[in-house]
This record gives C-alpha cells, structure tokens and sequence, in this order.
C-alpha cells in the first residue's frame, strides 16, 4: 500500500467516524437514541471547571479595567503583548495633573500661597502616580497574569480533553446502537468488538479527563495565593496613599495666616478674606483633629529671638545633614533663624541642631 492510499483509506474512514457521531448526536438530540451518562463525580468537576472559568474570566476582565480604566490604552497594551513587545510608557493621570500643578504653582511664584501650596499638592499628586504605576505592575505580574495563564493554557487542555471524551462518548453510543441493530452472528460478533473497543477507549479518556478536572481544587489555592498578593499591593498602594495626603494636609494646613498674597504684597499685608478663611479652617481642623501646631503660635515665635519646647508629633528621618530627625514624643527646644523658610524651624536637642518641618511640631506652653 503507498502512502496515497493510506491517506485516502485514512480520509474515508474520518470521515465514517464525523457522520457517524453526528447521526448519533442528532438522533440524541431528538430522543431516537439512547445517551451514556457521565458519572455523578465527574459531571461534578466538569461543572465546576466550567464555572471557574466563567468566573476567573470576569475578575481577570474586571482587574484589568479597575487598573487601567481607559479602553484604548486596556486594547494598545494588548496588542503590544500579542507581538511579544513592551508597551511605550505613558504619564499617568495623577502625574499628568500633578505637572500641571507644579508647574502651575512655579508661574504663579513658590512665594505666594497659591503657588506653593500647587507645588506641595503636584509634588503629592507625583507620588501618587508613581504607587499608582507600582500597583499596576504587581497586580498584573502576581494576580492577572496567573489568572491568563490558567485561563490560556490549562483551561484550553480541559476544554481539548472533554471534547475528546465527547466524541469518545458518542463513538460508544453509536456502537451500542450499531449492536442494537445487528442481525446476523458475524455482524453482531463485529459490532460486539467495536462496542469493547470504544467501551476501552471511553474509559481511558474519562479518567484522563477526570485527573485534569481534579487539578481545579489545587488552581482554587494557587489562584487563593495570588489573592492574597493582590490585596496586599492594594493595601500597600491605599496606604501610601494616606500616608502623601496626610503629610501635604499637615503641610496646607500649617501656612501662616499673614502669607504673601498672590500679588507679591509684603507680609503686612493679610491675604483676602476668602483664603484666609480657608486656610483658617484647614489650621483649626488640623489642630484639633491632628495636635498640629496652630500657625498663631508659630507666627509668634518666629517674631521673637526666644525659644520654646515642643513635642514631636511623628518620626521624621531628615533628608540632608542641614536637618535634624525626630522621634515620635520626644520633646525638643525649637527657634526661628532669619530668613528660613516659613515651613520650617531650627531644632535642638543637646549638642545636635538642625532644621525641622514645622508640622511635625506642637509647640509647648
């Protein structure tokens, strides 16, 4: 025999095998023939294989647009992952409005209370765009990407593998069927050794099936696992988050009520009535709800050549040797310097001296 008639003989009988499973499902379908049931145990896992899938495809879908709410840039980053290459970088929102903001506030004059308090809120807006860009890269790498993986790669094995039991399954019955049928002895001792052989071949399949469906439970605790990183990056980014508000809070609110105003006015001159009402309220709600140091006490000690003791409010590591860290409760003689920054004050404790952020102060009577 040559390999052409080999392949014809082996087209013929494909295409025997397709008509014959689809007579079978035909006739099942319209209730002329009989169907073999799966057992209860493995309609059980094929049930729940299916219902992970369906689930795990809508909370991978669902993380990818909380992450990144915008469509086309969800549909760009796609594309790129399709060909194997990495996506160009873009500015974020809060990067973008926290630009504008500094940028903003640079025009308008870091020596003006509308100007620095831009910058403080950009250079806050800055960071929360880049734990915005870290949330993104951790979810996708500990908790989508799994996700995809199972849904690309060991969901589709399933998927091959019950179809296969299926045609297996139809194969049986249509043996079944043909014995049914069969008259004479040779053709019923025919149609017995078929119904064995597909009977083997049914069995086999369904308990590689089943094996795979029993690796659902282990992908329930993997996925269980990539969960909990999830949540843990969420947790990370909302805490830092929180902790950029509440510093450049502390910051707004520790603004003099006498600031320059946005028309470079000397310092004599109050600010309008409108801001200095705000900034007022900012300072009373800090106060009161924080222990911040009032800005009337601050202006006050800055207008004298005294000192005063004030107690620490919040660990401060210092960013350069011209400041002085700070430890939480700790008490400390504080005095203004000409011409330091409004911000700040000079710090002292013993023969150590530098400068300290204001707003991490309440001043002591």
């Amino acid at each position: 025999m040559n390999i052409m008639d080999f392949n014809v003989k082996k087209l013929a009988a494909d295409a025997g095998t397709f008509l014959s499973r689809a007579v079978q499902f035909t006739e099942e379908k319209l209730g002329q023939a009989e169907k073999t049931e799966l057992d209860a145990h493995l309609e059980n896992l094929l049930s729940k294989a299916e219902c992970t899938k369906i689930w795990t495809e809508k909370i991978m879908k669902q993380t990818e647009v909380l992450l990144q709410p915008n469509p086309n840039a969800r549909i760009e980053e796609f594309v790129y992952e399709k060909l194997d290459r990495k996506a160009p970088s873009r500015i974020n929102n809060p990067e973008l409005l926290g630009q504008y903001m500094i940028d903003a506030g640079t025009e308008f004059g870091p020596g003006t209370a509308y100007g620095n308090a831009l910058i403080k809120c950009g250079e806050t807006q800055k960071r929360i765009g880049t734990a915005d860009r870290e949330l993104i890269q951790t979810s996708a790498l500990n908790f989508l990407t799994p996700l995809r993986n199972f849904i690309e790669g060991d969901y589709k094995t399933i998927a091959k593998e019950r179809k296969l039991l299926q045609n297996k399954r139809l194969d049986l019955d249509a043996a079944k069927t043909r014995l049914k049928k069969a008259k004479a002895a040779e053709t019923r001792s025919s149609s017995e050794q078929e119904l064995r052989i597909t009977q083997s071949e049914f069995d086999r399949q369904a308990e590689i099936t089943r094996l795979l469906l029993e690796g659902i439970s282990s992908t329930h605790a993997h996925h269980l696992r990539c969960l909990n990183d999830f949540v843990e990056a969420q947790m990370t980014y909302y805490a830092q988050c929180y902790q950029y508000m509440l510093d450049l809070q502390k910051q707004l609110g520790s603004f003099p009520s006498n600031y320059l105003s946005n028309n470079n006015q000397t310092s004599g001159t109050p600010v309008p009535s409108t801001l200095s009402n705000a900034v007022g309220s900012s300072a009373m709600a800090s106060t009161s709800g924080l222990g911040i140091t009032a800005p009337s006490s601050v202006t006050e000690l800055k207008e004298s050549s005294g000192s005063r003791k004030a107690r620490v409010l919040y660990d401060y590591d210092a960013a350069n040797s011209t400041e002085l860290s700070l430890l939480a409760d700790e008490v400390i003689t504080v005095f203004s310097v000409v011409g330091m920054d409004s911000d700040w004050l000079m710090g002292e404790r013993g023969n150590q001296k530098g400068k300290v952020p204001i707003t991490y102060l309440e001043l002591l009577n």
